[in-house]
């Protein structure tokens, strides 16, 4: 998922390429818009972040950005494969749910 509603929060906080962010590979996130989406942001907003954090950043960058207990707050949310969403509970303790098939 690529967050395209980009304009409101670029409004507030414009994107700083020099701060780029490593665990956005696919655009330039700064440090500063994570942190005010993780703020202010919707829950898709939010959720968007998380799952960035989740998928490509180093453990311990990942928590002085999200405590566990906001993970498991937006679980359900996040776009993660299904693979390190099932590996991601395991480690949280959250009970995954999933499409009987």
């Amino acid at each position: 998922m690529v967050y395209s509603d980009r304009s409101s929060v670029e409004d507030e906080h414009p994107v700083d390429s020099q701060t780029a962010l490593y665990f956005f590979p696919d655009q330039q996130v700064s440090e500063t818009r994570a942190r005010w989406i993780l703020r202010n942001g919707s829950k898709s907003e939010k959720a968007w972040v998380v799952s960035h954090l989740l998928r490509f950043a180093l453990w311990e960058d990942i928590w002085t950005y999200v405590s566990r207990d906001e993970v498991r707050d937006i679980f359900p949310e996040l776009d993660l494969p299904e693979t390190l969403a099932a590996a991601w509970a395991k480690m949280l303790k959250i009970e995954l749910v999933t499409a009987a098939g």
